[in-house]
């Protein structure tokens, strides 16, 4: 039996001044994240709906090994991970963390 799979899913908000800045930091935070061992990828995505919020929202999805991993993220990584954003982006940013288990994944194969 495969082992279930959760996606880690961060999502960012924050104005148009810190745009560039956000955008480099994050492409080198992401592989320090996929560097604890934790999640065996991560997908970087720019949401696009338009709604009332201003600015730009971004989603990290960080795909985990199992809930066992995850859980192990949280206890060992995550403070630690969380006060750099914090010390770099202080209150110029919105986020908030969401947990999606992986139901099932299709894929397309052509014969």
């Amino acid at each position: 039996m495969q082992q279930e799979k959760y996606i880690y899913n961060v999502t960012v908000n924050f104005e148009e001044e810190i745009h560039d800045e956000w955008l480099i930091w994050i492409k080198e935070h992401i592989p320090q994240v996929l560097g604890t061992g934790k999640f065996e990828k991560a997908t970087l995505t720019k949401v696009l709906v338009e709604d009332k919020i201003e600015g730009h929202t971004y989603s990290i999805q960080y795909t985990s090994y199992s809930r066992e991993a995850l859980d192990a993220y949280y206890k060992e990584d995550a403070d630690r991970l969380r006060a750099e954003v914090t010390k770099k982006f202080a209150n110029k940013i919105l986020s908030f963390r969401t947990e999606l288990q992986i139901v099932n994944e299709y894929h397309v194969t052509f014969k």
